[in-house]
């Protein structure tokens, strides 16, 4: 069988292989995406609970749905889909994140498929989801809208893909770029790339290309008087989530 293409970028892959140690490190290198992780999960359980038609307050509420978290990492979202009952899939084209999150899964008593794997891989394979998470990726692909396209691949007929990336534009740049990377020293110079960087709008383009409806856009914004994330159904400008359901 012929190997499956893929659209991972191996210089954005090298960026994150080299901080895999850190993952579950509050104060770390991925000490953004640790203040941003409360915020992204209200809103992707939000949406997995309407969409499913579930109960928030059951003791597993995502029981049955089967789950994939593309660019897992160490498993921020993995972990939390597990315990609300979910079949999770952990996937990512870095190598070195894929023994970060397994150990810290056993550490946690959790049951996690962590793989180190690519969406085009696994949507050759076969494989079906109820939902796609695909956080943080997008910008660091070769090619969007061949991704994109595995994604929908993977998803179940009537399947949720929930899609957050980083707006282009003046303001993007100062916050995620120069303020996160050179002032704030969140993370190293040069994990993002403003050219790499979508805007709603050619996002939302991205997914109807490759075959699944939009119906939904919402801003995380950051608040630097409260040091925290809110969701905001009006501002979009820097980081920026997605739902889109694959048609039946």
């Amino acid at each position: 069988m012929q190997a499956a293409e893929t659209t991972v970028d191996p210089s954005e892959v090298a960026k994150f292989e080299a901080m895999a140690a850190e993952w579950w490190d509050p104060n770390g290198k991925f000490k953004p995406l640790h203040m941003l992780n409360p915020c992204r999960l209200d809103y992707i359980t939000r949406q997995i609970a309407a969409e499913f038609d579930r109960d928030l307050s059951a003791d597993t509420p995502f029981a049955d749905l089967r789950l994939l978290d593309i660019g897992c990492g160490g498993g921020l979202l993995s972990e939390p889909m597990a315990r609300l009952g979910a079949t999770v899939v952990g996937a990512d084209a870095a190598e070195r994140n894929i023994p970060v999150a397994r150990i810290h899964a056993e550490q946690s008593g959790l049951d996690i498929d962590y793989r180190h794997t690519t969406a085009e891989a696994l949507a050759e394979a076969g494989e079906q989801f109820d939902v796609v998470l695909n956080m943080e990726v997008v910008e660091h692909v070769a090619d969007p809208l061949a991704y994109l396209t595995a994604c929908r691949v993977l998803l179940k007929p009537g399947g949720l893909h929930l899609c957050s990336t980083i707006n282009r534009n003046p303001k993007s740049f100062v916050m995620a770029i120069f303020g996160a990377e050179y002032v704030m020293r969140w993370l190293p110079k040069g994990t993002h790339e403003y050219a790499k960087f979508i805007t709603p709008d050619e996002l939302c383009n991205l997914i109807e290309q490759a075959g699944m409806n939009p119906v939904d856009r919402t801003g995380f914004v950051f608040n630097p008087i409260s040091w925290s994330w809110s969701l905001s159904s009006r501002d979009l400008s820097v980081n920026y989530v997605t739902a889109a359901i694959k048609p039946s």
